[in-house]
């Protein structure tokens, strides 16, 4: 009989191409969701409510694995206190739900896989490589991942196997980042962020679903792993090579920082700034990235 994976946000853009790979892989995969969904050959749906604190214990109690990929958008919408508590909530309260249910019943794993994120190094730009020991910032990015985190290590607690999947900007077709770059930079009128010199950490669709993968086959993974490409990608290099594919050079002057606070508040620093983060760990363990070469990467992303 196929192990079973549960996925938190099974249905986000990330989600979705997970389901696969682990479909394909020959594990069997269980989805919590908030509306009542069909079950189908391959995919088992579970309900679950966070407002309520409801969960459908069986989902958990039939789970080899979890993977917790559940959490409000970064950028979505402008940062206000309600979003901010939204966004932590969004990525703690799955936890503390599953948590509940592996105490009751003491359940055991035989891993939990967490997202995080290469935010919680900060927001800042800067030549320094952060790498998995890099303390986390007392900024709102850096402490929403380090709750996020420290969330779960409760798993942890039960002697459960934990993995976090520290990730940068994920890059995939019609989804995800680039679906909202495309039809800009499609209609010629691409531009360069800020100064354009903060760092952009990227992975592939593909190889972060592969590292999903490793870190629930691989049982000497624990603990933190950056997700993403430590590269000289800045704002001003993605933007430029994003622009030659689709056949033109930028034209238009760099959009202020001004500009892009008065429209976006707080959340502007998640886009003004960015740092560079190491793969050097995830790459020790054995694992080889598909996509390191950025433009080769937006080919296959765009074209």
């Amino acid at each position: 009989m196929a192990q079973n994976v549960l996925l938190t946000g099974g249905s986000g853009f990330i989600g979705k191409h997970l389901t696969d790979v682990l479909l394909d892989a020959g594990y069997s995969v269980s989805i919590l969701s908030r509306s009542n969904r069909e079950n189908t050959a391959a995919i088992t749906y579970y309900k679950w409510d966070l407002n309520k604190n409801y969960i459908d214990e069986n989902a958990v109690l039939n789970a080899d694995y979890i993977i917790h990929l559940a959490g409000e958008g970064i950028v979505e919408k402008r940062w206000t206190e309600k979003r901010k508590k939204a966004i932590i909530e969004s990525r703690i309260k799955p936890i503390d739900l599953i948590f509940s249910v592996l105490e009751k019943h003491n359940k055991k794993l035989n891993a939990f896989v967490s997202a995080s994120a290469v935010g919680i190094y900060g927001a800042f730009t800067s030549h320094k490589i952060c790498t998995e020991n890099t303390p986390p910032a007392n900024d709102f990015l850096g402490t929403t991942c380090q709750k996020w985190e420290n969330a779960v290590d409760t798993i942890g607690s039960l002697q459960i196997r934990t993995v976090k999947v520290r990730t940068g900007i994920v890059l995939g077709k019609d989804e995800g980042f680039l679906k909202k770059m495309i039809p800009t930079f499609k209609s010629g009128f691409g531009s360069v962020l800020g100064s354009g010199k903060q760092y952009l950490p990227w992975i592939h669709i593909d190889d972060l679903c592969r590292i999903y993968l490793k870190s629930i086959e691989d049982e000497k993974l624990e603990g933190p792993y950056n997700a993403c490409i430590t590269d000289n990608t800045t704002n001003s290099r993605f933007s430029k090579t994003l622009a030659n594919l689709f056949g033109y050079s930028i034209w238009l002057p760099k959009i202020p920082p001004f500009l892009l606070k008065i429209f976006l508040g707080e959340m502007s620093i998640a886009v003004l700034t960015g740092q560079r983060a190491s793969s050097e760990k995830i790459q020790k363990t054995g694992f080889e990235f598909q996509f390191s070469d950025l433009e080769k990467t937006l080919i296959n992303c765009v074209k």
